[in-house]
C-alpha cells in the first residue's frame, strides 16, 4: 500500500465510524409518535386488547358535544378505548371515556352488585373522583374529575349527556330498565368538595 493510499484511509476511516455511530443513535432513539403514545396512555386501558373489542373510533360518535363554555376535546383513541377532555377555558375539569370491557372483564364485574342506575344502566362510584356506568354489560362509560370544582353530581350530569341509547345498539338494543330510579342530580356550587354519593358503592378504579 502506498503512502498516498495510507493517508487516504486515515482520513476516511474516522468519517465512516462517525457515520455508523450517527445511524445507530438515530435508529435507537424513540420516535416522536412513540413518545406521544407513552404520554397519552390513559388510565384503565388494558395492556392486552381482545381482538373482539370495538375500535376506539367507533365510540367517538357517542361522546357529548361541546356546550357553551364547556369544550369536549379528543384526547386519545385506541382499540377498545376512546377518551376526551372536558375543559372550561384553560382548566381541564374532567376526563370522559368509553371502554370495551371485553379485554378487561373485571371492569364490568364491579357493576354486578350496583344498587343505583343512571339512565337505567347500573352505576357505581370508583373512588372519590370517578363515576361510571355499564351499557349492555360490556361498554363502560366513565367520567373522572380532574378539578376540585367538578363534583359527583357534575359527573352524573355529564354521563347522561352521552348517547347511551346509540352505544347500546352496538351489541343489540336493550332498553334501560324502567323500574330503576335515576341517580338524582342536586345543585352544587363550584367550591363543593368531591365526595362519593352515599347511595353508590365505591369500588377500586380500573
Amino acid at each position: 500500500m502506498t503512502m498516498h493510499q495510507t493517508r487516504w484511509l486515515k482520513g476516511v476511516v474516522p468519517l465512516l465510524l462517525s457515520l455508523v455511530l450517527l445511524v445507530g443513535a438515530c435508529s435507537s432513539a424513540p420516535s416522536q409518535y412513540d413518545q406521544v403514545q407513552r404520554e397519552t396512555t390513559g388510565l384503565g386501558t388494558p395492556s392486552a386488547v381482545d381482538r373482539r373489542a370495538e375500535q376506539g373510533s367507533t365510540f367517538n360518535q357517542f361522546f357529548p358535544n361541546s356546550q357553551g363554555d364547556y369544550q369536549v376535546i379528543p384526547y386519545q383513541e385506541k382499540k377498545g378505548f376512546a377518551e376526551y377532555k372536558l375543559q372550561r377555558g384553560d382548566t381541564t375539569l374532567a376526563m370522559l371515556s368509553i371502554s370495551d370491557t371485553t379485554s378487561l372483564p373485571a371492569a364490568a364485574e364491579k357493576y354486578n352488585n350496583a344498587t343505583d342506575t343512571i339512565a337505567g344502566y347500573p352505576a357505581v362510584n370508583q373512588g372519590a373522583t370517578a363515576t361510571g356506568l355499564l351499557v349492555n354489560g360490556r361498554y363502560q362509560v366513565k367520567v373522572m374529575s380532574r378539578d376540585a370544582s367538578f363534583t359527583q353530581a357534575d359527573r352524573v350530569d355529564w354521563l347522561q349527556k352521552f348517547d347511551l341509547q346509540g352505544l347500546a345498539q352496538l351489541q343489540g338494543a336493550r332498553k334501560p330498565s324502567t323500574k330503576a330510579a335515576k341517580i338524582p342530580v342536586t345543585p352544587t356550587t363550584p367550591t363543593a368538595p368531591l365526595a362519593p354519593s352515599p347511595n353508590l358503592v365505591p369500588v377500586p378504579a380500573s
